[in-house]
């Protein structure tokens, strides 16, 4: 004989499951390539990591290098990254949910500032993002 509570918590973890599974993030509206993301808020003083362009990421940056970008998210690719554009260039970026501004949403033609890291891969360049935060 089946237990009715049990039943009830599968069903429930079923449900919960399967509303994760298809939740996209909603912090992105611009062109999409696959579902958007959303987010809380954080620091919002000055910072001595130095503002740097995407050409100078990757002609000169080192793995795990701490930079800020100021540009577009350009395009959501899916997973987690995006399309960022500076004026010198494109770059793919990760961004996970919880880091983009709280409440708030973020267009292509939006312009933010990436707080992060560069991460200078074997066969890929990725900035790992740390903040989001929208630029007037």
């Amino acid at each position: 004989m089946r237990h009715p509570s049990l039943s009830l918590l599968a069903a429930a973890a079923l449900a919960l499951g399967a509303a994760t599974a298809i939740a996209q993030p909603t912090g992105y509206t611009g062109p999409s390539n696959a579902p958007k993301a959303a987010a809380p808020g954080g620091y919002s003083g000055p910072s001595s990591i130095p503002l740097t362009t995407v050409k100078q990421l990757l002609d000169t940056g080192r793995d795990d290098q701490p930079a800020r970008l100021q540009g577009r998210l350009v395009s959501f690719e899916g997973d987690e990254r995006y399309t960022f554009e500076d004026a010198t260039g494109r770059m793919i970026v990760e961004i996970d949910a919880e880091d983009f501004p709280a409440g708030q949403t973020v267009s292509a033609e939006q312009r933010v500032e990436l707080v992060g890291e560069f991460d200078k891969g074997l066969r890929k360049d990725e900035f790992e993002v740390e903040r989001v935060i929208l630029l007037p």
